[in-house]
């Protein structure tokens, strides 16, 4: 029998090998986990392919990677167009910029008594790294950025059509590699996680079109400039669980703030956010999302820290699907049970509670009577 100290330093050790293994493959592991997400999310669209139009599967899984990249592209246009015009903008918004932030320093001087030198000298110091950096610098840092996420994009994109083109040889794989007793087991495990994925990043992107218009309407009516760059900052950020609002709260108040010196505009913004955020938290996301991830806030949290702590803003992301997959395969495996339920928001009565307890009890009691009665 192995004693309970070697069983958690194993344990503790598998882990510890596991985190150096995901962070050393993120350049093969973050795509291909984004792949995964998109496949399954494009699955019903390669069958509908398949069956309906009778494609061969390689070319369904190309029609539906094709259909994917062009509702990525509509949306980098709208976002790049909005952009364009900001530059365009520049330099009157510089200046509003810089007589917003007048007008702030002396509201900070008037209420909390810290002079304008003292104010300069602590952006001088949080901004002095920034400064050091030369132009070349920047420039290259840049180009290699750009790069390096275009890169990431295209194997994404080749892993997602490869995912949906044998989709099936990997399907008997991962039925194969566990005893035949628990093929059944294996294939509801899968079916449910392929279930729930897509429609998970279903209610997503529906939710996210909803919190993006209704910011965009309010916003024009209320005379916001931008408003269509606001509303979709809004909408995409909006998938990161509560970081995301409030980095999409601080970058709408700054491009207000540089195209308007208005307090109204201003709060109408603020406002807007808190209120689309309290909506989507108590309505929209219950309604839409539904019950597919039910995972309670504290461990959303965790994940959304622990993700970018591996993987940077892709591991923000990509956070909450993969604990809700872990959530599955513990719901199904009885020794992991106790960690499902922790990841959940289900919490389960004392009295459910207590009549296991007894249950099991009774069991232990019934089968040691009967060894001792043999013995």
């Amino acid at each position: 029998m192995v004693p309970p100290d070697a069983k958690w330093a194993f344990a503790l050790i598998t882990l510890i090998a596991l985190g150096f293994l995901i962070i050393e493959g993120k350049f093969i592991l973050c795509p291909l986990v984004f792949a995964m997400l998109f496949s399954l999310l494009l699955l019903p669209v390669g069958k509908y392919l398949e069956e309906k139009w009778k494609l061969h599967r390689s070319a369904a899984s190309m029609g539906a990677v094709l259909l994917m990249l062009a509702i990525v592209a509509l949306v980098l246009y709208l976002v790049a167009s909005q952009i364009a015009d900001l530059l365009d903008d520049w330099p009157q918004l510089q200046s509003q910029l810089t007589s917003s932030y007048y007008h702030l320093v002396d509201w900070i001087k008037t209420n909390f008594h810290i002079t304008a030198r003292r104010q300069m000298n602590i952006v001088h110091s949080a901004t002095s790294k920034i400064s050091d950096t030369n132009s070349g610098d920047a420039i290259s840092v840049t180009v290699l950025t750009a790069s390096s996420v275009l890169i990431f994009w295209v194997f994404v994109v080749i892993d997602t059509f490869f995912l949906l083109f044998y989709r099936k040889l990997l399907l008997q794989f991962l039925i194969a590699i566990f005893k035949k007793e628990n093929a059944i087991a294996v294939y509801e495990v899968v079916e449910r996680i392929k279930y729930m994925v897509s429609k998970y990043i279903t209610g997503l992107l529906l939710e996210m079109m909803v919190i993006s218009t209704i910011c965009c309407t309010v916003f024009l009516i209320g005379g916001v400039r931008y408003a269509l760059l606001l509303g979709l900052i809004t909408g995409l950020f909006n998938v990161i669980p509560y970081i995301g609002i409030a980095t999409a709260l601080l970058i709408n108040v700054l491009i207000t703030l540089s195209t308007t010196a208005a307090i109204s505009k201003i709060l109408l913004v603020i406002v807007t956010i808190v209120i689309i955020h309290l909506i989507d938290s108590n309505i929209l996301l219950p309604m839409i999302v539904g019950s597919q991830v039910r995972i309670n806030a504290l461990i959303t949290i965790l994940g959304v820290i622990l993700g970018e702590m591996l993987w940077g803003i892709p591991g923000m992301f990509l956070s909450i699907p993969t604990i809700a997959i872990l959530k599955i395969i513990f719901d199904r495996v009885e020794s992991l049970q106790p960690w499902g339920l922790l990841l959940g928001d289900e919490i389960i009565p004392e009295k459910e509670i207590e009549t296991k307890v007894f249950v099991e009890e009774e069991e232990i009691a019934s089968k040691t009577e009967a060894k001792t009665l043999e013995s």
